[in-house]
């Protein structure tokens, strides 16, 4: 996927954001897997990234918004995006430092990385 490709973290708790910025506790990898779930938005209208949030997530959780970053402040904070269909326009950050040995290390260096990420989204799009 190229540098301005848009990606949009869908946000399912509020503590993800507040009135001015998206957290970044937001963008922080699953623990199950060690990634991060994205969506590529594209040039397409926000209409289709709240209609692809509704039936991908909606059904389980509640979707408050998204962040809306590119692949290259991903690839700026040594992270990589790597496409992940099914479903369609699904995507994963993945590349997040892990350590079976220093969890505690590894999870400061996922927080300082998420922060890089979040900074470069700015405020979210609320739904």
């Amino acid at each position: 996927m190229g540098d301005t490709e848009p990606l949009a973290r869908f946000l399912t708790s509020s503590g993800h954001f507040n009135a001015s910025a998206v957290k970044p506790a937001a963008f922080l990898p699953n623990p199950k897997n060690g990634e991060t779930s994205v969506y590529r938005h594209g040039p397409d209208p926000l209409e289709d990234l709240v209609a692809i949030a509704r039936e991908e997530i909606g059904a389980d959780r509640k979707v408050h918004g998204a962040a809306i970053i590119r692949a290259a402040d991903v690839r700026a904070a040594r992270l990589e995006a790597r496409a992940g269909e099914p479903p369609p326009r699904h995507a994963d950050i993945v590349g997040w430092p892990w350590s079976e040995d220093d969890p505690d290390f590894a999870k400061a260096a996922q927080k300082e990385l998420a922060a890089t990420i979040a900074r470069k989204a700015g405020a979210a799009v609320r739904f």
